[in-house]
């Protein structure tokens, strides 16, 4: 399959040009919307190198903003969807992508979009599909939970978000980065790190650093669960207050006052110490103790 684009639009990824197509259109951006523009093209660089397009594949974005992003996107991919929910953006999208016909733009908020339905009519014809984006800060987690949630056929992950969010889903066991969000990623998919990003290349600067983050989809889950809901809500129940130990969260989710005694033989089952932490479990262990409090609750 050949890529289609013509390439002849004039790359926007600085500050000059960022600034004149913002100006030209009248726009001011929307903090409520978290838009922060990249204006380095070495980082976009690296972003759509991770994600690993080649011209037989796609690639969905969210939130384009001016379509920095989606042009580099359009010069590896088959084929370009892009998602925005600004539609003031959308004039300006359109200057931006003339010139790369396998590049469209749907305007929608993603949480809301029916993505599956999107795939089957806009990659029908492509032999994988990553998501790549610069993500709005403010609603990270609950996109990637939808796209990881799902179970669409995707390839890779490949999103820029805030530093700190990318160290949790990335982070491992025993540390205090480590917690539900950590365990739900990787349940779904092998995080990567791929840079650090500094505030000082966005217009306008936010006030942390972010992280290029590659989470490539797993085949299938690392672990063994029967429950999937059930397992993780013993993850979420175990990290529902961080500083108490793993007994007393599961005790207060699961059982009642007369009843927790029932609890420390099925931690001990699943061969987990009643005083450790939920931050010290891996995700192999909570599979287990899904399994064991399941069957001791008669769930299974």
């Amino acid at each position: 399959m050949e890529k289609m684009q013509t390439g002849m639009t004039e790359d926007i990824a600085s500050p000059k040009r960022t600034k004149e197509l913002l100006q030209r259109h009248g726009l001011v951006l929307k903090k409520s919307l978290g838009q922060n523009f990249l204006i380095d093209p070495n980082i976009l660089n690296k972003i759509v190198s991770a994600a690993g397009l080649d011209a037989t594949k796609g690639a969905l974005e969210i939130g384009p903003g001016i379509g920095a992003l989606t042009q580099q996107l359009a010069k590896q991919a088959a084929r370009v969807v892009a998602i925005e929910i600004d539609q003031r953006l959308l004039p300006l999208l359109e200057e931006t992508l003339d010139g790369y016909p396998n590049a469209s733009v749907v305007h929608g908020d993603v949480l809301k979009v029916e993505l599956r339905p999107l795939f089957e009519q806009q990659f029908a014809d492509v032999s994988g599909v990553s998501v790549v984006a610069n993500l709005p800060y403010y609603i990270t987690t609950p996109i990637i939970m939808k796209l990881l949630e799902e179970k669409l056929p995707l390839e890779n992950i490949v999103v820029m978000i805030q530093k700190e969010v990318a160290d949790r889903m990335s982070a491992k066991p025993g540390g205090k980065e480590y917690g539900s969000l950590s365990i739900a990623v990787q349940y779904y998919c092998e995080p990567e790190i791929v840079t650090i990003v500094p505030h000082t290349v966005f217009v306008p600067q936010p006030n942390v650093d972010s992280a290029v983050i590659k989470l490539k989809v797993r085949k299938g889950p690392p672990v063994e669960v029967e429950d999937e809901a059930f397992f993780f809500d013993v993850v979420q129940a175990a990290f529902v207050q961080r500083r108490k130990t793993i007994y007393n969260n599961l005790a207060s989710r699961f059982f009642t006052k007369e009843t927790k005694q029932q609890l420390e033989p099925i931690l001990q089952e699943a061969g987990i110490e009643p005083s450790r932490r939920g931050e010290t479990v891996s995700i192999q262990e909570y599979a287990l103790l899904s399994k064991c409090l399941a069957k001791a609750l008669g769930r299974s």
